[in-house]
C-alpha cells in the first residue's frame, strides 16, 4: 500500500472569501502537499517502512534524531498537511466554540483571547519555516507548542494536536506576502472549523487512516 494525497474537504475555491485565494490551495495542495507524498512514497522501502502507519513512521522518525530527518521532512509534512486542511472550512472562524472545547481552553489557557494571543505567536516567533500547534499534552491539558520544519508533536513527544497551523511562506504568500501575523490573524478569525477541533479533543487526535 502506497501513500496517498487526500481530497480537500471542500473545493479550492471555498476559502477565497476568508482569505486563502485558490492559486494558493492548488499550489499548496497539489505541488506542495503532492511532493511530500511522492518523496515518501520513494523512502519506503529503502528505510524499512512497509507496513506501518504514518503516524507510526513520524514518531519513530522523531525519535531517531538527525538520522530520521530524510523520513520526518517528507512524512511528518504529509501528516501535518492532513490535519491543516481539515481545521479549516468556509464556515469556519468567528468567537463561538462548542461547549467542550471552550471549556477546555477557558480552564487551561485563560480563555479564547489568551489562547489566540499565544498560538499567534507561536506561529509568529517561528523562525523560518515550520508550524504552529493546540495540542493535549501528557497531563491532558492543552498547549500551545511550535515545531520547525516538518517536525511536530507526535515527532517531538510532546503530546496530540488539535490544531495546527502552516507557517512555511508557501501557505500565505500569495495572499498575506510577508506579513505573517495577518495570516496568523485571518487563520483564527476565518477559517478554522472549531467543530473538528473538537472532536480531534474528543477522538484524541488526528487518524490517517495511511500506512506504507
Amino acid at each position: 500500500m502506497a501513500f496517498s494525497l487526500p481530497p480537500l474537504p471542500y473545493d479550492t475555491s471555498a476559502l477565497a472569501a476568508q482569505g486563502m485565494c485558490q492559486e494558493t490551495l492548488e499550489l499548496h495542495h497539489g505541488k506542495h502537499h503532492n511532493a511530500y507524498v511522492t518523496a515518501l512514497n520513494g523512502l519506503v522501502e529503502s528505510k524499512g517502512l512497509a507496513g506501518k502507519s504514518l503516524e507510526q513512521i513520524v514518531a519513530e522518525a522523531g525519535k531517531a534524531g538527525a538520522d530520521g530527518l530524510p523520513v520526518l521532512n517528507q512524512a511528518g509534512q504529509h501528516w501535518n498537511h492532513i490535519l491543516f486542511w481539515q481545521v479549516m472550512s468556509p464556515k469556519g472562524g468567528g468567537d463561538k466554540l462548542p461547549a467542550a472545547l471552550a471549556a477546555k481552553i477557558d480552564q487551561d489557557l485563560g480563555g479564547l483571547a489568551q489562547f489566540k494571543e499565544a498560538f499567534k505567536q507561536a506561529g509568529v516567533t517561528q523562525f523560518g519555516s515550520g508550524w504552529a500547534w493546540l495540542i493535549v499534552g501528557a497531563d491532558g491539558k492543552l498547549k500551545v507548542t511550535k515545531t520547525p520544519n516538518g517536525s511536530n508533536p507526535v515527532a517531538t513527544g510532546e503530546g496530540t494536536p488539535i490544531l495546527g497551523v502552516d507557517v512555511w511562506e508557501h501557505a500565505y504568500y500569495l495572499d498575506f506576502r510577508n506579513v505573517r501575523p495577518n495570516y496568523l490573524d485571518n487563520f483564527l478569525n476565518k477559517l478554522v472549523d472549531w467543530e473538528v477541533v473538537e472532536t480531534l479533543l474528543k477522538d484524541g487526535g488526528l487518524k490517517s487512516g495511511q500506512s506504507a
